[in-house]
Formats: structure tokens, C-alpha cells, sequence
């Protein structure tokens, strides 16, 4: 059996084109990482608590490395919680 013929029978292939993503930090030069800027950080930190990666946000490496710290900073003076289990909770 010839896979292509197969796909075609089915409905055709599917396809799926990903769009490049730009890092929100250089496409915007007045946004700013801060600590203290709560709402901007949980974007980029999953229901879990972890940061997330590169691929998932689409920030350039200079700024996911400012981004890390200013979440670990939060984390630190207690702005962010280190799980996910407290997101509920309104500050």
C-alpha cells in the first residue's frame, strides 16, 4: 500500500504551518521586564509553576534569560508562587 494514496482517500493531508513567533520584549521596545509587574510574568509561567520554554512564548534568548530571573526574583519576595497551587489566590 502506497501511504500518499492512503491519506488522499481519507480527506487529504492536513496541513499545518507554524507561524513564526516573535519575542513580544523586541517587537515592543517600551515593554519592560520588572519583577514587580505581576501580570506580565504569569504569562510566561505554566498552571504548574514552571517557566516556560523558548518555543512555547517565542522570546529571543536574551530576553528569556532576563525573564527567568525577574520570575525567580518574584518567587523570591513572594509576588509569584514557586507551584501552581496558589493562582487562585487574589493578592
Amino acid at each position: 500500500m502506497d501511504y500518499t494514496n492512503e491519506r488522499e482517500e481519507q480527506g487529504g493531508e492536513r496541513r499545518y504551518y507554524a507561524r513564526p513567533k516573535i519575542c513580544q520584549f523586541c517587537a515592543d521596545k517600551h515593554l519592560a521586564i520588572d519583577y514587580k509587574q505581576v501580570e506580565i510574568l504569569k504569562r510566561f509561567v505554566t498552571p504548574d509553576g514552571k517557566i516556560r520554554p523558548r518555543r512555547q512564548t517565542g522570546t529571543c534568548a536574551k530576553h528569556q534569560r532576563s525573564l527567568a530571573g525577574a520570575i525567580k526574583r518574584a518567587r523570591h519576595i513572594a509576588l509569584l508562587p514557586f507551584t501552581g497551587r496558589h493562582w487562585d489566590d487574589d493578592r
